[in-house]
C-alpha cells in the first residue's frame, strides 16, 4: 500500500525541520523522536558537544544498531532454514513406506 507524500514538521536537536516523505506523518514523527532522543543521549553523556558532531555520533550509533540487527536477522533466518530442512527430512523419512528395501 503506497502512501502519498506528506509534509510534517518535526523538532530535532532544538531545530524545526519540515520532512516530506512517502509515509504517514506519525511514522515520520516517530523516527524524528528516535533521532532526537539519541542526540540528547549523546549530548548528556558527552557534555557540551556541537550540534553537528552530536548528530554525526547519533547517526553512527543508529547505523551500528541497524547493522547488528541485520546480522542477527540473517543468523535467525539461517537457523530457521536449517531447522525447516531438518524437519522436512525427518517427516519424509517417517512417511516413506516401510519395507522398501524388502521389495527390491
Amino acid at each position: 500500500m503506497s502512501v502519498e507524500k506528506s509534509s510534517v514538521t518535526v523538532r530535532i536537536a532544538g531545530e524545526e525541520h519540515t520532512i516530506r516523505a512517502n509515509t504517514v506523518p506519525e511514522y515520520t514523527r516517530k523516527c524524528a523522536r528516535f533521532v532526537d532522543e539519541r542526540i540528547r543521549e549523546i549530548r548528556s553523556k558527552s557534555g557540551l558537544i556541537e550540534g553537528h558532531k552530536a548528530a554525526i555520533l547519533a547517526a553512527l550509533s543508529i547505523a551500528d544498531e541497524c547493522f547488528q540487527a541485520r546480522e542477527e536477522l540473517e543468523r535467525v533466518r539461517k537457523e530457521i532454514a536449517s531447522r525447516a530442512t531438518n524437519l522436512t527430512r525427518r517427516i519424509e523419512a517417517e512417511l516413506e513406506p516401510s519395507g522398501k528395501s524388502a521389495q527390491d
